[in-house]
């Protein structure tokens, strides 16, 4: 048992979607987000700067006393597969979003043809291709950047009629058409708020898997396992932090989130 925070964060409100499902699978767990929404987007950084920043973000969660950190950033993910951002760190336990939506992605397709779209990061490491060659070598991945989905998202582009947002899709996934892909790996957080618009343009045939909802059920195994999750009965506190304007960061949220009690407070990281 322990009663500490879950941490979780990501360059900007995309990680929502983890926070979403950690509220719905363990509805009594403290959680503390922080959304560097002044830096957003990560994946155009290179991987130097990415793992600053994210080591920036993982000292703000330290300072919050919490018991794992979730990095519900697909950027920070494939940078962390090779680059040590938690060493030093008093974090002990901590996961990413790649390899719990591989797992998934892997049991869900049947023509042994994956997609995954993420940020130019995460696209240039390969890191999820690399995962599904472990599991399943024989499954063929087609991978493609879509740079244009977070500030979509970020700026509240997201609904299935908007035109701006349906045209970059249908350009960014010609290419998973033409692969015949079934299965459709979001690779970054944000996009599970575009999924109406990327599951019109895939079509029904096409499974959906969101990184963000798939590394929060992992987090909950994990905690499980250790026997780390919350004796608390009633419903958890959710702190959300940003590091720029909390106005729009605080409509982005309700998008994500819904109506929910939440503090949402500014903060700065030391650069």
């Amino acid at each position: 048992m322990n009663n500490s925070a879950i941490g979780v964060f990501d360059s900007g409100v995309g990680g929502l979607t983890c926070v979403g499902e950690l509220r719905r699978i363990m509805p009594c767990e403290n959680i503390v987000y922080l959304g560097d929404t002044a830096r957003v987007p990560y994946g155009t950084k290179s991987r130097d700067t990415i793992a600053h920043y994210a080591r920036q973000d993982i000292r703000f969660l330290e300072r919050h006393d919490v018991k794992m950190v979730l990095v519900a950033c697909g950027t920070v993910s494939s940078v962390m597969m090779t680059v040590p951002i938690f060493e030093g760190s008093s974090v002990r336990a901590f996961g990413g979003v790649i390899e719990p939506a591989v797992e998934a992605a892997c049991k869900a397709t049947r023509n042994c043809r994956i997609g995954v779209i993420g940020t130019p990061a995460t696209i240039r490491s390969e890191c999820y291709a690399d995962a599904i060659k472990k599991i399943r070598p024989d499954i063929r991945v087609t991978a493609k950047a879509c740079p244009m989905f977070v500030p979509l998202v970020e700026n509240g582009y997201t609904s299935p009629q908007d035109k701006v947002s349906r045209l970059i899709a249908e350009e960014y996934l010609e290419v998973m058409r033409e692969e015949q892909v079934d299965t459709l790996i979001l690779g970054c957080t944000h996009y599970p708020m575009l999924e109406a618009v990327i599951g019109e343009v895939m079509g029904e045939g096409v499974t959906l898997i969101s990184s963000g909802r798939e590394a929060a059920r992992a987090a909950r195994d994990a905690l499980e396992k250790a026997d780390a999750l919350t004796d608390r009965r009633e419903k958890g506190a959710l702190e959300l932090y940003c590091t720029d304007s909390e106005e729009l960061f605080a409509e982005n949220a309700a998008a994500f989130l819904g109506k929910v009690d939440m503090s949402i407070s500014k903060c700065s990281l030391t650069i």
